[in-house]
């Protein structure tokens, strides 16, 4: 079993469009066996990126999260303290507040974040998945 952080795009494509998800993250996301975990900073991002226009489309999915969650067999994964002290203190140049929560949670929690970004790939703190 391997416990998976999804990042906000991945949790996007994996409801909407999983044929952008590479191979091994689909088949990873669909492996049974695997605990999937969705973070709240990912309804954030959903919600913040639907009000600015970025996400046309994201009404239903913003109104609709928790039963998307559960649609994928995932948990919410909460933030605590120790995340959010973890992502203030990372030592990367990367500003996006919501990829830095993303890591942290990984980083603390011992997690797999599945993800397409290059940057968070980059990141060598952050085990991930593509």
């Amino acid at each position: 079993m391997t416990p998976l952080l999804l990042d906000t795009h991945v949790f996007l494509w994996s409801i909407s469009e999983p044929k952008r998800l590479s191979s091994k993250a689909r088949n990873a996301i669909t492996k049974l066996e695997n605990q999937l975990y969705v973070s709240p900073v990912t309804a954030y991002e959903l919600s913040f990126k639907h009000r600015q226009g970025k996400l046309p489309a994201g009404a239903a999915i913003v109104t609709s999260f928790a039963r998307q969650v559960a649609h994928l067999y995932a948990a919410e994964l909460p933030i605590s303290a120790p995340h959010t002290l973890a992502a203030g203190q990372l030592d990367w140049p990367h500003r996006d507040p919501f990829d830095r929560i993303l890591a942290a949670q990984a980083m603390v929690e011992g997690l797999t974040l599945v993800t397409a970004d290059e940057d968070l790939q980059a990141f060598a703190p952050v085990t991930t998945l593509w």
